[in-house]
């Protein structure tokens, strides 16, 4: 049987062999193209997730970079915190040394001011316990030994006072706990209550600290305690009349 006679029999004429060697130079060129079109494909597919890879990689790279920059400023932030407060201790530090040196210049002669005491007591002791008749009929060397004591008292008390050691002589002023002793109350209606009337014993500060208080008698009685509010501008109204009188 011919080639002829059997090509109308077979059912599909387009029908192509599996084997590429068997079926012509153009099948097998379609074949090869439809191998590079899966490829290609392929090929596109991973560029695609190369490049989408790449792009989180950059996504990444440039928080990665914001981080460090919010670090550093937050460091920056801590540093200058720090530095402040350490410049702020540092200024106490400095007013408070000061202070300390300020102190122990001005309080280094406690001690010895306190034992001086005594000598200025003593001395004033004395002068006192000459009555203003003996002095006003002395003469000569007895005089002269007089002003000799009140001259040194009055150096003595100098002295001190460079140093930084006042003497308190509170008689006439208003009673105050922080400087003065309550020895004892003196009944005066005369004298606002709470005024000074008497010092028995002269009071010392040094600097502004107490080295001795004043002991001191103070006035009992004065003005009512209704009257307590005016008190302030009854000793201002007394002075006129007498000023008046004066002026007639």
């Amino acid at each position: 049987m011919t080639e002829s006679s059997q090509k109308p029999n077979d059912p599909n004429p387009n029908h192509h062999n599996a084997n590429p060697d068997a079926q012509g130079p153009g099948a097998g060129a379609t074949h090869e193209a439809g191998i590079a079109g899966q490829a290609g494909a392929r090929f596109g597919a991973q560029a695609y997730a190369d490049a989408a890879s790449e792009h989180e990689q950059a996504t990444a790279g440039m928080q990665g970079d914001a981080d460090p920059l919010a670090a550093a400023e937050a460091e920056k932030a801590e540093m200058k915190d720090k530095l402040l407060r350490t410049l702020a201790d540092m200024e106490n530090l400095r007013r408070r040394t000061e202070k300390e040196v300020a102190d122990a210049r001005a309080y280094a002669v406690t001690a010895f001011a306190r034992d001086m005491l005594t000598v200025a007591d003593n001395i004033h002791r004395a002068l006192d316990s000459v009555p203003a008749e003996a002095r006003a009929a002395m003469d000569g060397a007895l005089k002269a030994l007089v002003e000799g004591i009140e001259l040194t008292e009055r150096d003595l008390l100098k002295t001190m006072e460079r140093h930084g050691v006042r003497k308190l002589s509170p008689e006439g002023e208003k009673f105050d706990p922080n400087l003065h002793q309550a020895m004892f109350e003196v009944p005066n209606p005369e004298v606002p209550s709470g005024q000074v009337v008497q010092v028995v014993q002269d009071g010392y500060v040094i600097g502004e600290r107490v080295l001795r208080p004043a002991m001191v008698g103070v006035a009992k009685g004065g003005p009512k305690p209704g009257q307590a509010a005016g008190s302030d501008s009854a000793p201002a109204a007394k002075p006129s009349p007498q000023t008046g009188q004066g002026e007639g």
